[in-house]
């Protein structure tokens, strides 16, 4: 990876960065980091097969993209919940991000 490659990921991982706290602003809490990692999923396999350029790829999937989805907070708001709530916003989240992603690889044209 050359520095303008390097410069890319980090270009989309600060957009990322402020998107993501953006959407926690309109939607906090633990249906924020539901919102971001479900259209993330969605976006990001719309993406992928759609998207051939390595610049492209580099800006927006690994960077962009993978900072605007959390799993850290992901972990960390499941923990705080209670076990039935913590059971749910996992359910939701791998329920909802796979399909979305399966979702997002259909409308790209991969299927």
């Amino acid at each position: 990876m050359d520095r303008s490659e390097l410069a890319l990921v980090a270009l989309g991982g600060f957009a990322g960065a402020i998107l993501r706290y953006g959407v926690s602003v309109v939607i906090p809490g633990a249906g924020g980091t539901l919102a971001v990692n479900v259209l993330g999923g969605f976006v990001l396999g719309t993406f992928i097969t759609s998207v051939s350029s390595r610049r492209a790829q580099l800006f927006f999937g690994t960077g962009l993209l993978s900072s605007f989805t959390t799993y850290s907070t992901f972990a960390v708001q499941t923990a705080s919940l209670s076990p039935a709530g913590g059971a749910l916003n996992v359910g939701a989240n791998y329920a909802l991000g796979f399909a979305a992603a399966a979702l997002g690889l259909a409308f790209g044209g991969r299927r």
